[in-house]
């Protein structure tokens, strides 16, 4: 164990004494600086070399004995037991999509991997706790950011090779890992497709409503496609008194939306893909079957999920753009 157990403490740091520990034998085992079968320090050399309490080192030991990594046999000590990797995968809210998302990313994950999810709606405050806490004790981390002058430092305090960024490219510095989908000119490129049956219509709205985390860049590129190709168009921000119209294409990035829309249209006798036609920004498992199937502007999640899966087991940097794709149905 000589060269394999390097236990450098940082008293500075906010991080308590046994967790560095923990923290120092998850990383070498990570890196395969010790191996399934390998023996560990025993508690009183810890203590005596190091110069911690029997509670502290006991603890640390204990810790990851709970989670699988090590085990212990009477009267010889502790061992490495598995090569078992805790990933931290960090999103914003759990909605339909990002269901797809998660279980993509988790089922193609090696078994020996485990994923702790947590969720930050969109409040730095939060944000901030879960990764200065996680800092040091996972493998890797996945973190889908969101606009937020405090999100870079936060994740400046992360080594590239260990973070990646995914869904939106908002902070992505050079060095980054990230896979993402593209909210600008992937998004022109999809309306482009939709063309003939925008021409249906007689203006496009874009619902955006005042109190949204899409990303904004959506509403310049909105704007170019449309005096690009000659419609007329609004952008809708204000719901409160929202009226459909006759003769209208819609495109929403609201998935509240879409239940106001259609029970307008009941109400109204408009038929969706008839009468007014309804876009729908994010694929979701049931939007082929709500009335007579919602058209989606989408990005592939399970091949996203599949993506950071990937990143997790191979050590490589990773910097990808998962395409953006029309899925077109009765409601345009």
């Amino acid at each position: 164990m000589k060269n394999k157990f390097i236990f450098d403490i940082d008293l500075n740091s906010d991080t308590p004494k046994y967790q560095q520990l923990v923290n120092t034998i998850n990383d070498a085992i990570a890196n395969n600086s010790m191996l399934v079968g390998d023996m560990l320090p025993s508690v009183n050399s810890i203590c005596k070399k190091y110069k911690l309490s029997r509670d502290t080192v006991f603890k640390s030991y204990s810790i990851l004995k709970e989670q699988n990594v090590i085990d212990s046999v009477p009267n010889k000590g502790y061992y490495v037991a598995n090569v078992t990797r805790k990933v931290l995968l960090v999103l914003d809210t759990f909605k339909a999509y990002k269901e797809v998302l998660y279980h993509s990313f988790i089922n193609n994950l090696p078994d020996n991997f485990i994923t702790d999810v947590q969720f930050h709606h969109y409040n730095i405050e939060n944000f901030k706790t879960i990764l200065n806490n996680s800092k040091g004790k996972y493998y890797k981390y996945v973190i889908m950011g969101f606009d937020n002058d405090e999100v870079s430092s936060v994740l400046n305090g992360f080594r590239n090779e260990k973070l990646l960024l995914i869904d939106w490219n908002i902070h992505c510095k050079a060095g980054n890992n990230y896979v993402c989908q593209d909210f600008g000119e992937s998004f022109f490129n999809v309306l482009k497709e939709a063309g003939e049956s925008f021409k249906k219509y007689k203006e496009i709205h874009f619902v955006y409503p005042k109190f949204t985390y899409h990303p904004i860049e959506a509403i310049s590129y909105f704007k170019k496609y449309c005096n690009s190709f000659q419609f007329k168009y609004k952008v809708v921000t204000n719901l409160k008194n929202f009226n459909v119209e006759n003769n209208i294409a819609y495109i929403s990035v609201s998935d509240r939306f879409l239940g106001t829309f259609l029970e307008q249209c009941r109400s109204k006798d408009l038929e969706p893909g008839v009468d007014v036609g309804f876009l729908s920004y994010n694929e979701t498992p049931m939007k082929k079957f709500i009335y007579k199937g919602i058209s989606v502007i989408s990005t592939n999640f399970k091949a996203l999920g599949q993506k950071a899966a990937e990143f997790i087991y191979k050590d490589a940097p990773m910097q990808v753009f998962i395409p953006t794709n029309l899925i077109l149905r009765e409601s345009l």
